[in-house]
Formats: structure tokens, C-alpha cells, sequence
């Protein structure tokens, strides 16, 4: 069993992976020579899985896996955490923005007796657009999941075995790391760590990528915006009832004038349009309740290094067993 392992989702990260490896390497073993790395290509479509296939021959604590298809971020994380062996596990992205050499900081901090020690970024450098958006979903997400999230911390950081086997039962297909290690609620502690600009290349998660992330995560963890769309209703029908006394009253005191068919109107098509709205947030919920009633697996794996040197090391011994009887074959004709 080692004593620490890294995991690391990939997605066309080709220019940086022997860099990552040589800095992982160096920082690792500050905290103990038996360490393993396991990498999760997810089909990006570059040389990414050519470059871990020569990691892991060239060195057996590099572990590689490689989806069916491009599943995503999350679980390309989860695949990691379910067949790493480490005491201790460091998540980190692949793009050396999380820098390697906090990992002994991280791996220090957890000795003191906690779970869980997340890596704060102090100052993000990240393109504006992108900290804004970053810091505006986890707000909301805050705010609908009555969770309170830290927006500076993201993917980084180093979690305990028994963190890795809770994380291991929680099955459901939309994933968010992160919210699902902060709501098993095991002691946890942070530490400010430096975030460094992209190695090489530029961010893959584009507006509409983000976008849909931020709406399915929300969905995934709160029913909250089921809550507001009942109170928006509620509301709304108060205030119709409240205009509908007034009109009876104003009625009944100077009246009945067939007055505002303008603002009629545009009542009509603004309720309408509500309840479009809070029939989509249901036909959401349903649509994900669906998806996990399914049951399918959370990610097909198509290659790993492991399977690749066992399949290797049977043929080897397939020549090996061949080999010895033919050998025995021919003694036992020369003795005949």
C-alpha cells in the first residue's frame, strides 16, 4: 500500500505531462518514496495517452487510465479515487496551476489530525472573465445549496483513506467533487498555496461548458430552486389577489369601466411564461431523476497501464509454460 497517491484527471494536456511528472516526482519524494500517480486520459483527442503509456514504463508508480469517451472533469476524478491504494490522496488538476510543491505542505497539514486539508488559492491567475463567472456560480451555489463553499478553493487538495471509501458509495451521475467531500462533513483545515498560470495551452471549459456544470451541479445538490419557483407563485398570486380586491372596491365606488386591455395582456403572457419556467425547473428534475433511475456506470474505461502489463505478463508466461513443454515433450521422446 503506498503511502500517498495523486490524482490527476487529463484532458489534452500533451505539452505539460512530462513537466508535471518530473516536479510531482521531486515533491513526492520530500514526503515518501512509495507514492503512485494515476493519470485519467479523457479522450482529448491529442497524444496525451501515447506520452502515459512511456511514463509508465518508464516508471511503475505512474498508473494510467483511459476512458471510452470524454466523460468529464469529475469523473475522471472519481475513476482516480476508485482504484488508487495510497494511505493519502492529493486531487489536482493537470495544468501545473496547482503547483506539486505544495503537496508536502498539504500531506504536513493532514498529520495534525485532519481529513481533509484544501489548498486556498490566494490569488487566482486566471483571465478576468473567468474569475468573475468562477466567483458569481459559487455564490449562487452557496446560496442555493445552503452550503457554504469557499470560491478559492478548487480541485486541490489531499483527503484520507477513510474520505476515499465514503467518496467511493456516493454513486449518482452528476458529480462536484468538491461538494461531495464537503458534505460528508469530516474534519478538515486549509492552507493558502500559490496558483500558478497555465504551463502551456489555454483553458478547455468554454462559456457554455461552465454553464452547464454550474446548472447541473445546482440541480444535482439542492431542491431549492423548486422552493423559490412555489414561493414566486405564492407571491404572485397575492399580489393578483390584493389587485383583484382593489378592482372590486374601485368597482363598487366609481363603477365598472372596461378599462387595460395593454396591461392585461402582458399579464397574461407574464404568467405564462412563469409557468413555462416552473414546469422546465420540474421536467429538470425529472429528467435527472431519470438518468440516475438507469443505473449505468459513471465511466468505461477502454485502456489502463495495469491491464496492459498483465496482459504482457501472461502472454510472457503463455511463451514461458509453452516453452517448458515442449522442452518436457522432446525429453520424453529422447528417453522413449
Amino acid at each position: 500500500m503506498p503511502v500517498i497517491s495523486v490524482v490527476i484527471p487529463v484532458y489534452k494536456a500533451e505539452d505539460c505531462l512530462q513537466e508535471l511528472y518530473k516536479r510531482l516526482v521531486k515533491s513526492l519524494e520530500i514526503v515518501s518514496a512509495d507514492f503512485e500517480i494515476i493519470l485519467v486520459e479523457d479522450c482529448g483527442g491529442d497524444h496525451s495517452w501515447e506520452i502515459l503509456l512511456q511514463l509508465s514504463e518508464k516508471d511503475p508508480r505512474v498508473k494510467g487510465i483511459q476512458f471510452s469517451r470524454n466523460f468529464g472533469q469529475h469523473y475522471g476524478i472519481t475513476a482516480g479515487l476508485d482504484h488508487c491504494d495510497g494511505d493519502w490522496v492529493v486531487v489536482m488538476d493537470c495544468d501545473l496551476q496547482d503547483r506539486p510543491e505544495e503537496i508536502p505542505r498539504l500531506y504536513a497539514k493532514a498529520q495534525e489530525g485532519y481529513d481533509v486539508v484544501l489548498a486556498r488559492r490566494g490569488k487566482r491567475n486566471d483571465i478576468l472573465l473567468k474569475r468573475w463567472t468562477s466567483w458569481f456560480f459559487y455564490k449562487l451555489f452557496s446560496y442555493l445549496t445552503d452550503i457554504n463553499y469557499d470560491g478559492q478553493v478548487g480541485n486541490f487538495r489531499i483527503i484520507s483513506r477513510k474520505v476515499v471509501e465514503s467518496f467511493r458509495l456516493m454513486r449518482e451521475q452528476l458529480r462536484f467533487f468538491g461538494g461531495l467531500i464537503d458534505w460528508m462533513g469530516f474534519p478538515t483545515a486549509s492552507i493558502d498555496v500559490q496558483h500558478e498560470s497555465r504551463f502551456k495551452g489555454k483553458s478547455t471549459y468554454t462559456f457554455g461548458k461552465l454553464w452547464k456544470l454550474a446548472s447541473s451541479t445546482i440541480i444535482a445538490y439542492s431542491d431549492k430552486p423548486l422552493r423559490i419557483s412555489i414561493k414566486l407563485g405564492f407571491t404572485i398570486s397575492l399580489l393578483a389577489f390584493i389587485y383583484g380586491i382593489y378592482i372590486l372596491v374601485r368597482a363598487l365606488i366609481y363603477g365598472s369601466v372596461v378599462t387595460g386591455w395593454s396591461s392585461l395582456i402582458v399579464s397574461i403572457y407574464f404568467l405564462g411564461g412563469i409557468i413555462i419556467y416552473n414546469l422546465g425547473i420540474i421536467g429538470i428534475y425529472l429528467g435527472k431523476s431519470f438518468d440516475e433511475a438507469k443505473k449505468r456506470p459513471l465511466y468505461l474505461i477502454r485502456n489502463s497501464t495495469q491491464s496492459i502489463k498483465t496482459l504482457q505478463t501472461y502472454k510472457t508466461d503463455k511463451k514461458l509454460i509453452t516453452s517448458n513443454s515442449e522442452d518436457h515433450f522432446s525429453h520424453l521422446h529422447l528417453s522413449q
